[in-house]
Protein backbone atom coordinates (compact mmCIF):
# COMPACT_ATOMS: atom_id res chain seq x y z
CA UNK A 1 0.00 0.00 0.00
CA UNK A 2 0.90 3.36 -1.15
CA UNK A 3 2.02 5.92 2.01
CA UNK A 4 1.95 9.47 1.54
CA UNK A 5 5.22 11.38 2.15
CA UNK A 6 3.82 13.36 4.52
CA UNK A 7 3.19 10.00 6.31
CA UNK A 8 6.58 8.95 5.96
CA UNK A 9 8.03 12.09 7.59
CA UNK A 10 5.49 11.56 10.54
CA UNK A 11 7.13 8.15 11.12
CA UNK A 12 10.67 9.17 10.95
CA UNK A 13 9.40 12.10 13.33
CA UNK A 14 8.34 9.88 15.93
CA UNK A 15 10.98 6.99 15.42
CA UNK A 16 13.68 10.05 16.39
CA UNK A 17 11.38 11.01 19.34
CA UNK A 18 11.95 7.55 20.69
CA UNK A 19 15.46 7.23 20.36
CA UNK A 20 15.78 10.76 22.38
CA UNK A 21 14.36 10.54 25.66
CA UNK A 22 16.05 13.90 26.22
CA UNK A 23 12.90 15.49 24.11
CA UNK A 24 10.58 13.46 25.74
CA UNK A 25 8.54 16.68 27.23
CA UNK A 26 8.23 17.59 23.40
CA UNK A 27 6.67 14.81 21.93
CA UNK A 28 3.28 15.58 22.22
CA UNK A 29 3.55 19.55 20.79
CA UNK A 30 4.89 17.76 18.00
CA UNK A 31 1.95 14.85 17.53
CA UNK A 32 -0.70 17.16 18.14
CA UNK A 33 0.88 19.90 15.34
CA UNK A 34 1.11 16.80 13.20
CA UNK A 35 -3.00 15.74 13.96
CA UNK A 36 -3.53 19.30 12.90
CA UNK A 37 -2.00 18.96 9.24
CA UNK A 38 -4.20 15.96 8.39
CA UNK A 39 -0.76 13.73 8.70
CA UNK A 40 -1.70 11.65 11.48
CA UNK A 41 -5.19 10.59 12.69
CA UNK A 42 -5.71 9.97 16.69
CA UNK A 43 -5.70 6.16 16.47
CA UNK A 44 -2.45 6.54 14.82
CA UNK A 45 -1.12 9.14 17.45
CA UNK A 46 -2.55 7.13 20.02
CA UNK A 47 -0.32 4.12 18.61
CA UNK A 48 2.95 6.28 18.35
CA UNK A 49 2.38 7.45 22.15
CA UNK A 50 2.18 4.03 23.41
CA UNK A 51 4.91 2.66 21.12
CA UNK A 52 7.52 5.57 22.80
CA UNK A 53 6.29 5.35 26.11
CA UNK A 54 6.94 1.61 25.41
CA UNK A 55 10.33 1.81 24.57
CA UNK A 56 11.41 4.70 27.11
CA UNK A 57 10.21 2.41 30.25
CA UNK A 58 12.76 1.00 32.11
CA UNK A 59 12.75 -2.84 31.80
CA UNK A 60 14.41 -5.81 33.33
CA UNK A 61 18.10 -6.80 32.16
CA UNK A 62 18.61 -10.54 32.04
CA UNK A 63 22.00 -11.78 31.09
CA UNK A 64 22.29 -15.40 29.41
CA UNK A 65 18.86 -15.75 29.15
CA UNK A 66 19.65 -19.26 27.81
CA UNK A 67 20.84 -20.04 31.42
CA UNK A 68 17.59 -21.46 32.78
CA UNK A 69 19.36 -22.73 35.30
CA UNK A 70 19.69 -19.18 37.00
CA UNK A 71 17.13 -19.01 39.49
CA UNK A 72 17.42 -15.63 41.78
CA UNK A 73 20.10 -12.93 42.32
CA UNK A 74 19.73 -10.81 45.40
CA UNK A 75 21.86 -8.11 46.43
CA UNK A 76 23.08 -7.61 50.07
CA UNK A 77 24.57 -4.84 52.30
CA UNK A 78 25.89 -3.58 55.46
CA UNK A 79 27.06 -0.09 56.44
CA UNK A 80 28.70 0.90 60.12
CA UNK A 81 29.61 4.38 60.74
CA UNK A 82 31.42 4.64 63.93
CA UNK A 83 32.90 7.09 66.46
CA UNK A 84 35.39 6.34 68.84
CA UNK A 85 37.38 8.21 72.04
CA UNK A 86 40.14 6.10 73.93
CA UNK A 87 42.99 7.37 76.62
CA UNK A 88 45.13 5.01 77.59
CA UNK A 89 47.58 5.68 80.40
CA UNK A 90 51.00 3.49 81.32
CA UNK A 91 51.87 3.65 85.18
CA UNK A 92 54.74 5.69 85.76
CA UNK A 93 55.01 6.47 82.23
CA UNK A 94 56.50 10.32 82.07
CA UNK A 95 54.72 10.68 78.78
CA UNK A 96 51.30 8.42 78.03
CA UNK A 97 50.13 7.54 74.29
CA UNK A 98 48.61 9.78 72.23
CA UNK A 99 44.65 9.27 72.48
CA UNK A 100 42.43 8.04 69.51
CA UNK A 101 39.14 10.61 69.08
CA UNK A 102 37.48 9.82 65.79
CA UNK A 103 35.16 8.88 63.24
CA UNK A 104 35.64 5.96 60.84
CA UNK A 105 34.00 4.10 58.52
CA UNK A 106 34.06 0.55 60.42
CA UNK A 107 32.65 -1.99 57.48
CA UNK A 108 30.92 -0.82 53.92
CA UNK A 109 29.87 -4.07 52.61
CA UNK A 110 28.24 -4.86 49.26
CA UNK A 111 27.41 -8.23 48.35
CA UNK A 112 25.74 -10.90 45.92
CA UNK A 113 24.72 -13.79 45.52
CA UNK A 114 23.18 -15.90 42.53
CA UNK A 115 21.12 -19.34 43.93
CA UNK A 116 21.40 -21.78 40.96
CA UNK A 117 19.21 -24.79 40.08
CA UNK A 118 20.35 -28.23 41.97
CA UNK A 119 21.63 -26.66 45.34
CA UNK A 120 23.90 -24.66 43.80
CA UNK A 121 24.78 -20.96 44.71
CA UNK A 122 27.53 -18.24 44.52
CA UNK A 123 28.29 -15.73 46.93
CA UNK A 124 30.51 -12.74 46.50
CA UNK A 125 30.67 -9.93 49.99
CA UNK A 126 33.09 -7.36 49.73
CA UNK A 127 34.28 -4.51 52.24
CA UNK A 128 35.54 -1.31 50.46
CA UNK A 129 35.98 0.42 54.07
CA UNK A 130 38.72 -1.99 54.58
CA UNK A 131 39.75 -3.14 50.97
CA UNK A 132 38.77 -6.75 52.07
CA UNK A 133 36.42 -9.89 50.98
CA UNK A 134 34.53 -10.84 53.91
CA UNK A 135 33.01 -14.13 51.58
CA UNK A 136 33.84 -15.88 48.07
CA UNK A 137 31.98 -18.81 47.81
CA UNK A 138 30.66 -21.02 45.47
CA UNK A 139 28.33 -23.09 47.68
CA UNK A 140 26.40 -26.62 47.08
CA UNK A 141 23.39 -27.59 49.21
CA UNK A 142 22.17 -30.91 49.11
CA UNK A 143 20.10 -30.86 52.37
CA UNK A 144 20.26 -29.28 56.04
CA UNK A 145 22.44 -32.03 56.90
CA UNK A 146 25.30 -31.09 54.32
CA UNK A 147 26.35 -28.05 52.45
CA UNK A 148 29.90 -27.71 50.83
CA UNK A 149 31.25 -23.88 50.45
CA UNK A 150 34.55 -23.51 48.48
CA UNK A 151 36.39 -20.34 48.41
CA UNK A 152 36.74 -17.93 51.43
CA UNK A 153 35.18 -18.24 54.26
CA UNK A 154 35.40 -17.74 58.04
CA UNK A 155 37.13 -20.97 59.58
CA UNK A 156 34.59 -22.17 62.20
CA UNK A 157 36.65 -21.54 64.89
CA UNK A 158 35.81 -19.60 67.83
CA UNK A 159 32.24 -18.70 68.06
CA UNK A 160 32.18 -14.76 68.36
CA UNK A 161 34.07 -14.49 65.18
CA UNK A 162 31.92 -16.50 63.32
CA UNK A 163 29.18 -14.36 64.44
CA UNK A 164 27.77 -11.97 61.73
CA UNK A 165 29.05 -8.10 62.36
CA UNK A 166 25.82 -7.21 62.30
CA UNK A 167 24.81 -9.45 65.07
CA UNK A 168 27.05 -7.97 67.61
CA UNK A 169 26.13 -6.75 70.95
CA UNK A 170 29.07 -5.12 72.41
CA UNK A 171 29.90 -3.09 68.63
CA UNK A 172 33.38 -5.45 68.42
CA UNK A 173 34.41 -8.57 69.23
CA UNK A 174 36.06 -9.30 72.52
CA UNK A 175 39.37 -8.74 73.41
CA UNK A 176 40.13 -12.62 73.51
CA UNK A 177 38.70 -12.94 69.90
CA UNK A 178 40.78 -10.73 68.35
CA UNK A 179 44.04 -11.99 70.11
CA UNK A 180 43.24 -15.65 68.50
CA UNK A 181 41.39 -14.44 65.37
CA UNK A 182 43.03 -11.73 64.17
CA UNK A 183 46.82 -11.20 62.15
CA UNK A 184 49.69 -12.81 63.41
CA UNK A 185 51.88 -9.69 64.46
CA UNK A 186 54.34 -11.70 66.71
CA UNK A 187 51.79 -11.42 69.54
CA UNK A 188 48.62 -12.47 68.08
CA UNK A 189 48.02 -15.41 66.63
CA UNK A 190 46.15 -15.19 63.25
CA UNK A 191 44.81 -18.27 64.04
CA UNK A 192 41.30 -18.31 62.58
CA UNK A 193 39.21 -15.99 60.64
CA UNK A 194 39.14 -15.62 56.87
CA UNK A 195 40.49 -18.73 55.34
CA UNK A 196 40.74 -20.30 51.61
CA UNK A 197 39.22 -23.76 51.30
CA UNK A 198 36.78 -26.30 51.84
CA UNK A 199 34.17 -25.97 54.50
CA UNK A 200 31.48 -28.19 55.19
CA UNK A 201 28.56 -28.18 57.43
CA UNK A 202 24.94 -28.64 58.71
CA UNK A 203 22.36 -30.65 61.30
CA UNK A 204 22.13 -34.21 61.79
CA UNK A 205 18.34 -35.02 60.24
CA UNK A 206 15.75 -35.87 63.72
CA UNK A 207 18.41 -34.22 66.26
CA UNK A 208 20.21 -30.91 67.30
CA UNK A 209 23.21 -31.97 66.99
CA UNK A 210 25.06 -29.67 64.32
CA UNK A 211 29.02 -29.46 63.19
CA UNK A 212 31.15 -27.40 60.75
CA UNK A 213 34.74 -28.81 59.39
CA UNK A 214 37.19 -27.73 56.90
CA UNK A 215 40.35 -28.16 55.46
CA UNK A 216 41.97 -24.65 54.25
CA UNK A 217 45.23 -23.05 53.76
CA UNK A 218 46.57 -22.09 57.05
CA UNK A 219 47.30 -18.41 56.81
CA UNK A 220 44.55 -16.00 56.75
CA UNK A 221 43.39 -14.47 53.67
CA UNK A 222 41.31 -11.69 52.82
CA UNK A 223 42.60 -8.62 51.17
CA UNK A 224 42.25 -7.67 47.50
CA UNK A 225 46.00 -7.53 47.25
CA UNK A 226 48.01 -10.06 46.03
CA UNK A 227 50.99 -10.23 47.91
CA UNK A 228 52.70 -12.72 45.05
CA UNK A 229 53.11 -10.20 42.07
CA UNK A 230 51.49 -7.01 43.96
CA UNK A 231 52.14 -5.04 47.29
CA UNK A 232 50.53 -6.77 50.30
CA UNK A 233 47.28 -4.58 52.20
CA UNK A 234 48.88 -4.05 55.57
CA UNK A 235 50.95 -6.00 55.60
CA UNK A 236 49.15 -9.19 54.79
CA UNK A 237 48.87 -11.26 51.74
CA UNK A 238 45.98 -11.04 49.47
CA UNK A 239 43.40 -13.70 48.36
CA UNK A 240 45.49 -14.58 45.08
CA UNK A 241 48.58 -15.58 47.30
CA UNK A 242 50.71 -18.67 45.85
CA UNK A 243 52.15 -21.34 48.40
CA UNK A 244 55.46 -21.63 49.60
CA UNK A 245 57.37 -23.07 52.39
CA UNK A 246 55.56 -21.03 55.19
CA UNK A 247 51.91 -22.38 54.01
CA UNK A 248 52.00 -25.71 51.92
CA UNK A 249 50.28 -27.08 54.64
CA UNK A 250 46.92 -27.36 55.41
CA UNK A 251 45.36 -26.48 58.30
CA UNK A 252 42.21 -28.12 59.32
CA UNK A 253 39.04 -26.72 61.90
CA UNK A 254 36.36 -28.67 63.23
CA UNK A 255 33.31 -28.10 65.72
CA UNK A 256 30.16 -30.22 66.67
CA UNK A 257 27.81 -29.23 69.23
CA UNK A 258 24.08 -29.17 70.22
CA UNK A 259 21.29 -26.28 69.64
CA UNK A 260 17.46 -26.44 70.30
CA UNK A 261 14.78 -25.13 72.20
CA UNK A 262 13.22 -25.16 75.95
CA UNK A 263 9.85 -24.05 77.09
CA UNK A 264 10.76 -20.11 76.99
CA UNK A 265 14.25 -20.17 75.41
CA UNK A 266 17.23 -21.62 73.48
CA UNK A 267 20.34 -22.99 74.05
CA UNK A 268 23.48 -23.64 72.02
CA UNK A 269 26.39 -25.71 73.27
CA UNK A 270 29.85 -26.71 70.88
CA UNK A 271 33.08 -27.93 71.23
CA UNK A 272 36.03 -27.03 68.36
CA UNK A 273 39.37 -26.95 67.63
CA UNK A 274 41.92 -26.30 64.67
CA UNK A 275 45.39 -27.15 63.76
CA UNK A 276 47.67 -25.19 62.14
CA UNK A 277 50.80 -26.46 60.81
CA UNK A 278 53.84 -23.77 60.90
CA UNK A 279 52.20 -21.39 61.75
CA UNK A 280 53.29 -21.34 65.69
CA UNK A 281 56.76 -20.46 66.36
CA UNK A 282 58.29 -16.86 68.23
CA UNK A 283 57.25 -13.69 66.70
CA UNK A 284 55.61 -13.13 63.74
CA UNK A 285 57.93 -15.51 61.47
CA UNK A 286 56.26 -19.07 60.56
CA UNK A 287 57.44 -21.69 58.22
CA UNK A 288 59.63 -22.83 60.86
CA UNK A 289 58.16 -26.57 61.44
CA UNK A 290 56.24 -24.58 64.87
CA UNK A 291 52.83 -26.15 64.73
CA UNK A 292 49.86 -24.30 66.59
CA UNK A 293 47.20 -26.03 67.60
CA UNK A 294 43.36 -24.83 68.76
CA UNK A 295 40.86 -25.67 71.75
CA UNK A 296 37.51 -24.21 72.74
CA UNK A 297 34.01 -24.15 74.11
CA UNK A 298 31.24 -21.81 73.74
CA UNK A 299 27.46 -21.63 75.10
CA UNK A 300 24.65 -19.57 73.82
CA UNK A 301 21.44 -19.38 76.08
CA UNK A 302 18.41 -16.99 75.56
CA UNK A 303 15.09 -17.21 78.41
CA UNK A 304 12.31 -14.59 77.52
CA UNK A 305 14.61 -10.98 77.63
CA UNK A 306 17.55 -12.58 78.57
CA UNK A 307 21.02 -14.15 76.46
CA UNK A 308 23.88 -15.14 77.65
CA UNK A 309 27.04 -16.28 75.75
CA UNK A 310 30.15 -17.30 76.16
CA UNK A 311 33.68 -18.75 75.43
CA UNK A 312 37.15 -20.61 76.24
CA UNK A 313 39.72 -20.67 73.92
CA UNK A 314 43.08 -21.95 74.64
CA UNK A 315 46.23 -22.63 71.99
CA UNK A 316 49.29 -24.96 72.16
CA UNK A 317 52.22 -22.39 70.52
CA UNK A 318 55.03 -24.33 69.78
CA UNK A 319 58.32 -22.17 70.90
CA UNK A 320 55.38 -19.68 70.97
CA UNK A 321 57.12 -17.25 73.58
CA UNK A 322 60.93 -17.97 72.15
CA UNK A 323 63.10 -20.23 71.01
CA UNK A 324 62.35 -23.44 73.48
CA UNK A 325 59.99 -21.93 75.26
CA UNK A 326 56.08 -22.92 74.00
CA UNK A 327 53.32 -20.66 74.65
CA UNK A 328 49.78 -21.61 75.98
CA UNK A 329 47.60 -18.71 75.91
CA UNK A 330 44.26 -18.57 76.74
CA UNK A 331 41.69 -16.43 77.57
CA UNK A 332 37.44 -16.70 77.99
CA UNK A 333 34.92 -13.87 77.19
CA UNK A 334 31.43 -13.63 78.65
CA UNK A 335 28.49 -11.92 77.56
CA UNK A 336 24.89 -11.20 79.29
CA UNK A 337 22.54 -9.20 77.73
CA UNK A 338 18.59 -7.81 78.62
CA UNK A 339 16.08 -6.27 76.45
CA UNK A 340 14.69 -3.42 78.97
CA UNK A 341 12.26 -3.01 76.39
CA UNK A 342 11.63 -6.22 74.26
CA UNK A 343 13.35 -5.64 70.62
CA UNK A 344 13.92 -2.39 71.02
CA UNK A 345 16.41 -1.11 73.70
CA UNK A 346 18.68 -3.54 74.96
CA UNK A 347 21.68 -3.30 77.74
CA UNK A 348 24.93 -5.29 77.61
CA UNK A 349 27.90 -5.87 79.59
CA UNK A 350 30.83 -7.72 77.97
CA UNK A 351 34.11 -9.03 79.66
CA UNK A 352 37.47 -10.62 78.34
CA UNK A 353 40.58 -11.90 80.08
CA UNK A 354 43.61 -13.08 77.84
CA UNK A 355 46.95 -14.96 79.43
CA UNK A 356 49.35 -14.95 76.82
CA UNK A 357 51.28 -17.06 78.76
CA UNK A 358 55.31 -15.24 77.81
CA UNK A 359 54.03 -14.28 74.29
CA UNK A 360 53.05 -11.22 74.60
CA UNK A 361 49.81 -8.82 74.10
CA UNK A 362 49.32 -5.06 74.27
CA UNK A 363 46.19 -2.99 74.33
CA UNK A 364 46.45 -2.25 70.69
CA UNK A 365 46.38 -5.79 69.81
CA UNK A 366 42.66 -6.66 71.55
CA UNK A 367 40.72 -3.71 71.42
CA UNK A 368 39.80 -2.32 68.13
CA UNK A 369 41.36 1.27 68.09
CA UNK A 370 43.33 1.59 71.06
CA UNK A 371 46.32 3.24 71.68
CA UNK A 372 49.39 1.00 73.18
CA UNK A 373 50.28 0.35 76.28
CA UNK A 374 53.38 -1.76 75.53
CA UNK A 375 53.88 -5.55 75.12
CA UNK A 376 52.32 -7.01 78.68
CA UNK A 377 51.32 -10.79 79.33
CA UNK A 378 48.12 -10.51 80.57
CA UNK A 379 44.86 -8.24 79.54
CA UNK A 380 41.50 -7.28 80.58
CA UNK A 381 38.22 -5.64 78.56
CA UNK A 382 34.96 -4.25 80.23
CA UNK A 383 32.31 -3.11 77.69
CA UNK A 384 29.14 -1.54 79.03
CA UNK A 385 26.53 -0.48 76.67
CA UNK A 386 23.10 -0.47 74.63
CA UNK A 387 21.46 -1.05 71.39
CA UNK A 388 18.43 0.79 70.73
CA UNK A 389 16.94 -0.97 67.44
CA UNK A 390 14.95 1.50 65.21
CA UNK A 391 13.71 -1.09 62.80
CA UNK A 392 15.07 -4.54 64.32
CA UNK A 393 18.60 -5.68 63.96
CA UNK A 394 18.46 -3.67 60.55
CA UNK A 395 18.89 -0.54 61.50
CA UNK A 396 20.14 0.24 65.48
CA UNK A 397 22.47 2.29 67.04
CA UNK A 398 24.91 0.89 69.59
CA UNK A 399 26.91 2.96 72.43
CA UNK A 400 28.97 1.85 74.57
CA UNK A 401 32.32 2.62 77.62
CA UNK A 402 35.29 0.69 77.62
CA UNK A 403 37.67 -0.28 80.44
CA UNK A 404 40.68 -2.13 79.34
CA UNK A 405 43.90 -3.29 81.13
CA UNK A 406 46.83 -5.09 80.66
CA UNK A 407 49.42 -5.36 83.39
CA UNK A 408 52.73 -7.48 83.71
CA UNK A 409 55.63 -7.85 81.35
CA UNK A 410 56.25 -11.17 79.47
CA UNK A 411 59.21 -11.22 81.65
CA UNK A 412 57.54 -11.52 84.94
CA UNK A 413 57.80 -7.45 85.89
CA UNK A 414 55.44 -5.73 87.74
CA UNK A 415 53.78 -3.09 84.88
CA UNK A 416 50.33 -2.14 83.94
CA UNK A 417 48.54 0.17 81.05
CA UNK A 418 44.73 1.44 81.05
CA UNK A 419 42.46 2.30 78.94
CA UNK A 420 39.36 4.12 79.07
CA UNK A 421 36.96 5.27 76.64
CA UNK A 422 33.77 5.87 74.95
CA UNK A 423 32.71 4.08 71.48
CA UNK A 424 29.37 4.11 69.71
CA UNK A 425 28.15 3.00 66.08
CA UNK A 426 24.78 3.81 63.77
CA UNK A 427 24.29 0.75 61.77
CA UNK A 428 21.99 -0.14 58.54
CA UNK A 429 21.77 -3.99 56.85
CA UNK A 430 19.64 -4.89 53.48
Amino acid sequence: MFIPKSKWLALLATAALAAAPALAQDNKALINALIQKGVLTQDEAQKITDEIAKQQSGQDVVTNPSDTWVKKLTLTGRFQVGFVDYGTGIANAAVNPAATQHFLLRRIYLGTKVDFADGFSGTVVYDFANVSFDKALISWKQSDALTIDAGLNKAPFVYEETTSSGALKAIERSAVTRYFDEPNNGRRLGAASYRIGLFASGTIPNSPVFYSVAATNPERNEYSGDGTSGPAVNGNPGVQSAGNGTNNNLGYYGTLGVSDKFDGGTYKFAVESGYLPDQGGPGATVGLGNNLSLYGTFADVTYGNLEVQGEYLSANDKNGAGAGLDAKPSGYWIQPSYYLIPKVLEAVVNYSYVNSDGRGVSLSDSIRSAPSGGTMNKLSEWYVGGNWYLRGPDYKLQFGYVHGQSKDTVTGASAKATLDGVRSQVQINF
